[in-house]
């Protein structure tokens, strides 16, 4: 089988790359930071998964069963980190640091698929209090709550009456440096809500957002079914501050439909956080010595018709790598990584 395709990050992204590879015959050293196999839909407790609402745990085990179906053709080696890399493709040699301490592989290529990390909302400012106040909590907090089946007030452990989302948390924002549109919080935001509305019975359910985008077959999947189905109401506006006022949280901003300022009372505020460079996408682009592009992630140079080549040849990025990115793109682009990697190798003659 020659020798291996590397592949850092054991979330979907790798999980497909990793598949796919061992399905064209091509051996694979898995390498993933945690303890388990999964990304961030396993070791940040995801719900369901957007946009069809499978439960993620059943999902995540069908992949990572994909993988581990093939026995000795995959070396997985979990608790583990790349902390250097030598030479060129095909003839790479990393450096791995794991449990039983440091070793050497011998590699012809490296897909690699770090993710992202969620934009932690009070790190640049606490206009909407997130650390301030238990009752302000994150899409992600909100997918832990949902899978633990405990969708309650994380002040007083009581169901929240009423609730709503704040979009674009973290994500087109100049003044913070994150201009970029995270492209999955509307839906997640949207699929939550339906979760919230069928979990709470009467409880109301807002989203006050700058612009709506679901995309593609999302609009029809989430949001009209959102608002018609479970009567989510969709606001139109700009939340500027939230503060407490008695046990309740007061939510300011403006309406920009109706070109009015707004304060409304909630029991719960979830804000929508979004993507930016893991930590592991930053350490592996200095690892791999490749540049990062305007944004922080991993740069690519094949433009939009070639979106996991790097400008190191035999290492290619798939996935929250390379920019925001939902689970349909992700896959997609692993695989497409996968069959650049085995063509490369057969190309240089490493096989």
């Amino acid at each position: 089988m020659g020798k291996k395709v590397l592949i850092v990050g054991a979330g979907p992204a790798g999980l497909e790359a990793a598949r796919g590879l061992l399905d064209l015959g091509q051996s694979v050293l898995l390498v993933e930071k945690q303890a388990t196999l999964g990304g961030k839909p396993i070791h940040s407790d995801y719900a369901a998964l957007t946009p069809d609402m499978r439960p993620a745990s059943v999902a995540m085990q069908e992949m990572i069963d994909g993988v581990t179906a093939h026995g000795d053709a995959v070396d997985i080696r979990t608790e583990t980190q790349v902390v250097a890399c030598q030479g060129d493709a095909p003839d790479l040699t990393v450096t791995l640091r794991g449990p039983a301490g440091e070793a050497t592989e011998e590699v012809a290529a490296a897909i690699l698929c770090t993710g992202f990390d969620h934009f932690d909302p009070g790190s640049e400012t606490q206009m909407y209090g997130y650390y301030e106040y238990a009752d302000v909590i994150t899409l992600a907090d909100a997918e832990r709550m949902l899978k633990a089946g405990q969708v309650v007030r994380p002040s007083n452990g009581e169901p929240p009456r009423q609730l709503c989302f704040i979009q674009c948390v973290g994500s087109r924002d100049r003044q913070i440096g994150n201009q970029w549109c995270s492209k999955v919080c509307c839906g997640i935001a949207c699929k939550q809500s339906i979760e919230f509305r069928q979990a709470l019975g009467d409880a109301r359910v807002f989203i006050f957002y700058i612009d709506l985008r679901a995309y593609g077959f999302w609009e029809d999947e989430l949001y009209w079914r959102a608002q018609e189905q479970h009567n989510v109401n969709f606001v139109r506006g700009i939340v500027t501050e939230v503060t407490k006022r008695g046990d309740q949280l007061l939510v300011k901003g403006e309406d920009t439909t109706m070109g009015r300022p707004m304060e409304v009372l909630m029991d719960m505020v979830i804000l929508s956080v979004g993507m930016e460079p893991s930590a592991g996408t930053i350490e592996m682009s200095k690892v791999f010595e490749l540049p990062r592009e305007s944004h922080g992630f991993i740069e690519t140079i094949g433009g939009p018709l070639n979106t996991v080549v790097t400008s190191r040849k035999g290492i290619f990025v798939a996935g929250a790598a390379t920019g925001p990115a939902d689970l349909e793109d992700t896959v997609s682009s692993a695989s497409a990584a996968a069959l650049k990697a085995a063509t490369f190798i057969r190309m240089a003659g490493g096989r």
